[in-house]
């Protein structure tokens, strides 16, 4: 990737039926500009990458370790290497955007979708 980038113009991948990514790759970490439909369902996984991120639009329920919290908009979350998560939206869907170190390589392996703007910006 070169210095710059739209967040439109990245390779959005189907990372869960409802949830789309915008990955941003860098040497050590990902942005992800993720949108999800409304009540979407993102099973508990766990992962070795730090994740941290923020409520863009709409509104998600997150659950983290076992504690469930709804989000909106200007919140925040992080989640630690290998703890368990999940989440569900609202009726209305969310935008989020979510950072990990390291690089999220698996998605590497997600099906490719055609380069479109998404919901933001």
């Amino acid at each position: 990737m070169s210095t710059y980038a739209s967040v439109a113009g990245l390779q959005p991948r189907q990372i869960w039926a409802g949830a789309v990514a915008r990955p941003l790759h860098g040497e050590r970490m990902t942005v992800g500009f993720i949108d999800l439909e409304p009540l979407t369902q993102v099973p508990e996984h766990r992962h070795d990458n730090e994740q941290l991120g923020f409520v863009l639009k709409g509104s998600i329920t997150m659950v983290i370790d076992g504690e469930r919290r709804e989000l909106h908009v200007g919140d925040a979350y992080s989640i630690r290497s290998g703890i368990p998560h999940s989440a569900e939206t609202g009726p209305d869907g969310a935008t989020v955007v979510d950072v990990f170190a390291p690089v999220r390589s698996d998605w590497n392996g997600t099906p490719r979708l055609p380069v479109e703007a998404g919901r933001w910006p």
